[in-house]
């Protein structure tokens, strides 16, 4: 199963540099990497980063992280994958670069 990080640019480059990316700020605050489902990662795109003019989009191959994902209720109701580790390169099964949140739907193929 594939579930989804968007990065900043730096983010990404970060990852291809080291082999592995530790989370965002906004992921060390939370204590777990934010992820999301192929249905969820255009809306979160569109709500956490529409100012952002560019965006790389990780399809994370769950399997190669075994039991460091969790599915978990989001405020909200919602349920989001949250990865509890690094992301290793390894993971990335796809990567794609996005113009902007309102363009990820385009981008990304659906299942």
């Amino acid at each position: 199963m594939l579930i989804y990080k968007i990065l900043l640019p730096g983010e990404w480059d970060e990852l291809e540099t080291t082999g592995h990316f530790a989370g965002s700020p906004f992921d060390h605050a939370s204590g777990f990497i934010h992820c999301s489902s192929r249905d969820q990662v255009a809306g979160t795109a569109l709500r956490v980063f529409g100012a952002d003019p560019a965006l790389v989009i990780a399809a994370i191959d769950t399997v190669q992280l075994a039991d460091s994902v969790r599915w978990e209720e989001a405020p909200g109701g919602e349920v989001f994958p949250h990865i509890y580790a690094a992301l290793p390169l390894s993971a990335v099964a796809a990567m794609y670069r996005v113009p902007g949140a309102s363009a990820v739907d385009q981008v990304i193929p659906h299942a």
